[in-house]
C-alpha cells in the first residue's frame, strides 16, 4: 500500500507504433479478411460458421456483400452469425436484408436478423421490430426488444411496456432495459431551457 503522500505513479506510455508497423498490421487484416470471405464459400460447414463470424469481429466493409450471400446459405448457423456480423460491421446496405430475414421460418435467422438490425440503428426497422414483438419464440421477442431498446424510436414504447407483461422473465427484463434507454434518449432530447 502506498504511503499518501508517495507520489503516483507515471503512466505506462505506449510506443506509437511507425508507419511501417500500421501498414502492416492493415495487409495482415486485408489477408485475414480476403481468407474469410473465401472460407465462406467453403464446402465445410464449420469453415462458412467460423468466417461468418469472424468477418464481424473483423469490421470490413469490403465483407458486407459476401456475408450478404452468407445470408442465403442453407444452414441456418452460417445465416444467423452472418446477419449478426452484418449487424457489428454497420453498413446500411445490409439493411433490406436483414429486413426481409424477419421472415423466415427459422427462429434463429429471425433472431439474428433482428440484433443486426438493433446494431444499424435505422428507425425504418421499428414497425418490422415491433410485430416481432408477438413472435411464438421467446428468444425472437427477448432479441426484438433489445433491438427496439438501441434503435431508441418512441413508436415502440407500446410494445416494450405490453412486453413488461410477458411470462418470460429475460422478455420482460429486455422490455425493461430498452424502456429505460428510452426514457434516458428522451430526457437528452429535452431542452435544457424546457428542463426547470
Amino acid at each position: 500500500m502506498e504511503s499518501p503522500g508517495a507520489p503516483a505513479p507515471a503512466p505506462v506510455q505506449k510506443e506509437q507504433s511507425t508507419p511501417e508497423e500500421i501498414a502492416a498490421r492493415e495487409k495482415n487484416k486485408n489477408l485475414r479478411v480476403q481468407e474469410y470471405i473465401r472460407m465462406l464459400k467453403s464446402p465445410y460447414l464449420h469453415f462458412r460458421w467460423h468466417a461468418a463470424e469472424a468477418l464481424g469481429e473483423e469490421g470490413e466493409p469490403a465483407a458486407v456483400g459476401p456475408l450478404i450471400e452468407a445470408l442465403k446459405d442453407p444452414y441456418v448457423d452460417v445465416a444467423w452469425l452472418a446477419a449478426k456480423s452484418l449487424g457489428m460491421i454497420g453498413d446500411p446496405r445490409a439493411f433490406e436484408p436483414l429486413l426481409a430475414l424477419l421472415k423466415s421460418d427459422e427462429k434463429w435467422i429471425r433472431t439474428g436478423a433482428a440484433w443486426g438490425l438493433g446494431k444499424l440503428r435505422d428507425k425504418r426497422a421499428v414497425d418490422p421490430l415491433i410485430l416481432l414483438m408477438s413472435d411464438p419464440k421467446h428468444g425472437v421477442r427477448k432479441t426484438a426488444a433489445w433491438a427496439l431498446g438501441e434503435i431508441g424510436d418512441e413508436r415502440a414504447v407500446p410494445a416494450l411496456t405490453s412486453a413488461l407483461m410477458d411470462p418470460d422473465t429475460g422478455i420482460r427484463t429486455a422490455a425493461q432495459n430498452a424502456l429505460d434507454i428510452l426514457a434516458k434518449t428522451k430526457t437528452k432530447d429535452v431542452p435544457s431551457a424546457a428542463v426547470q
